[in-house]
């Protein structure tokens, strides 16, 4: 048997990006969750994948609003980062987003912000495996530094690796 928290300790040595999805609830409001299980998946057809836990409240709203957006934070989106990763229907309040041409809500400042429609579900463990295929990429006008997570810190990539 593996043990939960020296599992947690190695694979928290890995170092990722940190992302926070999001989709619109039925009475039309911000959810979301940050994950930084993502990936890329297929060039051909462009999917991506991101694995958010079975427990979350966001989830069942993401799967049944059959579109998301995944935003690759930046450096200085700490806030993001913790409020979507926190328990609770209000996770967005305070958090600056707008509605893009295709219905996704876009939080301001990320890295890159990828616009998806649900193509398939797996099951992943205690975790759904979410693969979305790729409607809409966003970059922004001048480039920003991206956010990490290593060993249970979040930061801009400089001081991740400083520390």
């Amino acid at each position: 048997m593996i043990d939960a928290a020296r599992y947690k300790e190695v694979m928290g040595a890995f170092p990722s990006g940190v992302t926070v999805v999001t989709t619109l609830d039925g009475n039309g409001a911000l959810v979301g969750l940050t994950a930084s299980a993502f990936s890329a998946l297929s060039l051909d057809p462009a999917l991506v994948l991101f694995c958010p836990n079975y427990a979350s409240d966001t989830y069942p709203v993401l799967r049944d609003s059959q579109q998301f957006a995944i935003h690759l934070l930046a450096g200085d989106q700490q806030a993001e980062a913790y409020a979507f990763a926190s328990k609770g229907k209000d996770k967005a309040q305070g958090i600056e987003w707008y509605l893009s041409e295709l219905g996704n809500p876009l939080l301001m400042k990320a890295t890159a912000i990828i616009e998806c429609a649900l193509w398939r579900e797996y099951d992943g463990g205690d975790h759904a495996i979410i693969v979305g295929a790729v409607q809409n990429l966003i970059l922004p006008t001048t480039p920003v530094m991206p956010m990490l997570y290593h060993r249970g810190k979040l930061g801009a990539l400089p001081e991740i690796a400083c520390s």
